[in-house]
């Protein structure tokens, strides 16, 4: 059984690490969360679950601002030929999540440490990150020192790579 947000808190607690969550009703896109999470202080991420011509898989953690390019990825990545996005059976037998829920405190499920974790470096200008606690309906802001101390229990050291910001677009 994939690990739940009760146990995601508790894993949080016994580490030490402070967190604060939001409830709000479920969001699919970053569009959607930046008009429900209300006013949370911190960084703000997506989350691509990535899988390559070879069948390995990446989670990676970008601000929510990232431009991430699919054609081009798997050469900073290490991926072998173009990735594509993981189908929602393997991101639940992964990382345990359904789509819309990808999140870095995912690696919690990452048990044989099959998935290659990539961090946007940008994310490290910030004192406070907020993701998903397993769940859609949800926002969890942890300091960026927490984050790694929950990286490093999991047993995950991320892959830092500084994705560019998306242009604004004039509406």
């Amino acid at each position: 059984m994939p690990a739940t947000p009760e146990d995601l808190f508790a894993l949080l607690d016994r580490l030490g690490v402070v967190h604060e969550t939001q409830h709000h009703p479920a969001v699919f896109t970053v569009e959607e969360s930046k008009t429900l999470r209300g006013k949370l202080p911190g960084a703000h991420v997506k989350n691509l679950f990535l899988k390559d011509k070879k069948g390995r898989f990446f989670l990676i953690t970008a601000l929510e601002n990232a431009a991430i390019d699919l054609k081009t990825i798997h050469q900073e990545i290490g991926g072998q030929g173009r990735v594509s996005f993981g189908s929602a059976d393997q991101l639940m037998e992964r990382l345990g999540v359904e789509p819309g829920s990808v999140t870095p405190f995912a690696l919690i499920n990452d048990r044989d440490k099959a998935v290659t974790f990539i961090l946007d470096a940008r994310l490290m200008d910030y004192d406070r990150i907020n993701a998903h606690p397993l769940r859609n309906t949800m926002t969890t802001g942890v300091s960026r020192t927490d984050l790694f101390r929950f990286f490093a229990e999991m047993g995950h050291e991320p892959m830092l790579i500084a994705f560019p910001a998306r242009e604004a677009v004039d509406a």
